[in-house]
Order: C-alpha cells, then structure tokens, then sequence
C-alpha cells in the first residue's frame, strides 16, 4: 500500500514540475530575402549638382557713421553707377562738429600767428642785447608747440569734413541691387548693413559637393572648363571653371560649397543652373543597390549569404560614392560573394533564411469570341 503512494506522489510531483516549466521558444522564422552576386564591374558617366548665380563680389552698404536715415533711393533690383547716391543721413549734428572744427583751425592759426610774432621781435631784442639768448628758446619753442596744436586742429577738420562727407551713401561700384536691409527714420549704428550690392563683372555658380566628391573637386581646382553648366529649361551649356572648395563642411548639411567662374556669361542673379562633372571611368568596381547597405554601430555595411548554410552575417563596407540608386563599395567585398539587397532591416547574425521566388505569372485568359 505505501508503495502505491509512494508512486503515486511522484508522478503527481512530475505531473507538477512539466506544468511549472517554461513553454520552449518558438524557432525564428525563415524570412525570404533577395540576393545578388557581387561581381565587379565598370563605373564613371556624370554627376550633377544644383547651383545658384551669384555675383563675384557682393557687398553689404552701410554708413560709416551712425544717425538717423532720412531718405532711400535704391530699391530692390535697381542698376546702379559707381558714386551714385543710394542713402542719406541726417547730417546736422555732423555739420556742426565740422563747424566747430574750423572754428579750432582759426583760433590755432590765430595763436600761431601771436607766437610767430613774439618770436621775432624778442629776436630783435637779443640782438640789441637786451634780453639773454634763454628768452628767445622759450618763445621757440611756444612757436612750436603753436605749430603742432594748428597742425591737431587742422587733422581733426579733416575728419570732420570726411564724417559730414560719410552722410551720403555712395555706391563703390556699379552694379544691381539685391537686398534692402533699412528703410528711412531708422537709426543706425555705424556700419550697420542698408543695401546689398551685386558689383557688375564675372559670375560665379554656387554649388555643394558630399564629403565623397570633395576630392574630385579639388582635383578638378583651377582646371578651365573642367565643369559644364546648363541653365535652367536649356540644353546648352557653358564651360565653368572650379575657383574656390570649401575648407571646412557646413555644420547643418555637412556638404563642401565650392564656387566655379563662368566668367561674363549671359546669366541673371539668383538664377538656378544645373552644374554636370564628368566623373573618370573606373575598371574593377563593386555596384549594390542602395536598398543593400545598412548602419552597423556608424558604419555602413551588408549582409552577406553562406550559401552552404543558408544563414546571414554582417558585412562592413567601404563606400565610394552613388549613381543614382546604386552605391559603388571600395572595399570589404570581393567578386562572387552573394549580399542581400533586400529585407535588410528584419535579419539578425546567423539567422537562416531562404532564396525569394517570385510567384509564376498566370497566363493570359484569351478573349471570349462572339
């Protein structure tokens, strides 16, 4: 009888334990994916670039002095000449200081003129012999002291009149204006910004080049024609010279701007231009679609097939550059290595998967006869 209990205890225990065990995880899935054989191949043709016109020297105007702006008569896209009224200040109070300049200059000249004569008649009494020698160095050097505060004055009406003379807002070249940036009654400080002038003369194209062609274009760096420029709506294009890379990325976009002269060519400001870079033909290159690359810790990479296991591994590679859709790796794969170009995001190291087949197409149903 206790054995029957005994047995009987233990298979309830059993009973117990299976039902308080963990359930066995359900095994991955075999996900489909699509692959391609890496095979090496040729690559070159052209990259193009949107780029904007833009003057070759451009300034922002302002007054060298500060006051109020009284009057305005540039506007937005007006031609302008060289030391053409464009702005003008107020200038009462500066005409007053220059006023009071010229005032200082006579009472100097009239000082001047007292000790020039004190000078000579103490001379005249020297030579009579009835003052010392001492005398008359002290009255020379009053004459010079006289002579250096006419010559302070004097500097100080010059700037005065140039300060009266700075009221007026003159353009230091001809040109187009592009910008207003003040109207009348505002005050301005010193060289504060009130027009923007685009001077007349060659024209550049503005354009931004990734981190990848950076390189191309500082080999391309003073190169005539090295670039070709097709406006905007046109199928001809004009020849570009590379002038100027950027040294340093811009922090928002993290492209490189380079400028490229196309000289006096018939193209207006602002205008949108299509800037086309022959890129060399390169033998031996690696092509993937772009839907094959992924980031891996910052770094690009692919998956990459064993055939013979049917599993996926991380692959890091080396980018070139793109056409298009396709992206050219440099480095990490070699011809006859199978990658995934497809479902890249869904896979983990290891993980089995299984060749995509696309479903058989029916056949077309033939039209019924009447």
């Amino acid at each position: 009888m206790q054995d029957s209990v005994r047995l009987f205890l233990a298979c309830g225990s059993a009973v117990l334990l299976a039902a308080c065990a963990p359930p066995e995880p359900a095994p991955e899935p075999v996900r489909a994916v699509r692959t391609v054989t890496v095979a090496a191949e040729s690559a070159g043709g052209r990259r193009e670039f949107a780029a904007e016109v833009r003057a070759r020297t451009e300034s922002r105007l302002g007054f060298r002095v500060g006051g109020k702006m009284v009057s305005r008569s540039a506007e937005v896209g007006q031609r302008v000449r060289a030391g053409q009224a464009l702005a003008q200040l107020d200038a009462a109070d500066l005409q007053l200081g220059q006023q009071a300049a010229q005032a200082a200059v006579r009472a100097a000249e009239s000082s001047y003129e007292l000790a020039a004569a004190e000078l000579r008649r103490y001379r005249e009494l020297r030579d009579q012999g009835f003052i010392s020698g001492l005398e008359v160095e002290r009255r020379e050097a009053t004459l010079q002291a006289q002579r250096s505060q006419l010559e302070q004055a004097r500097a100080q009406a010059g700037v005065q009149v140039n300060q009266t003379a700075y009221a007026a807002l003159l353009a230091p070249a001809a040109g187009i204006v592009t910008a207003v940036e003040a109207e009348p009654g505002v005050v301005l400080a010193a060289g504060a910004p009130v027009l923007r002038l685009a001077h007349d003369g060659a024209r550049d194209v503005v354009f931004a080049v990734p981190e990848d062609g950076l390189a191309g274009m500082q080999g391309l760096l003073g190169q005539p024609g090295a670039l070709q420029v097709r406006p905007w709506g046109r199928s001809a294009t004009l020849p570009a010279t590379v002038r100027e890379v950027a040294a340093a990325a811009d922090p928002a976009t993290r492209t490189f701007q380079v400028k490229a002269d196309v000289g006096q060519a018939p193209l207006s400001l602002g205008q949108t231009v299509t800037v086309l870079v022959e890129l060399p033909l390169q033998q031996g290159v690696i092509k993937l679609p772009l839907t094959a690359l992924m980031q891996q810790q910052g770094r690009s990479a692919v998956w990459m097939l064993d055939r013979q296991t049917m599993t996926v591994q991380v692959q890091p590679v080396v980018v070139a550059g793109a056409e298009g859709n396709v992206v050219l790796v440099a480095a990490g794969l070699s011809p006859g290595q199978t990658v995934v170009t497809a479902g890249v995001h869904t896979l983990t190291p290891g993980q089995k998967v299984t060749l995509f087949e696309a479903p058989p197409v029916p056949p077309a149903t033939p039209a019924a006869s009447r």
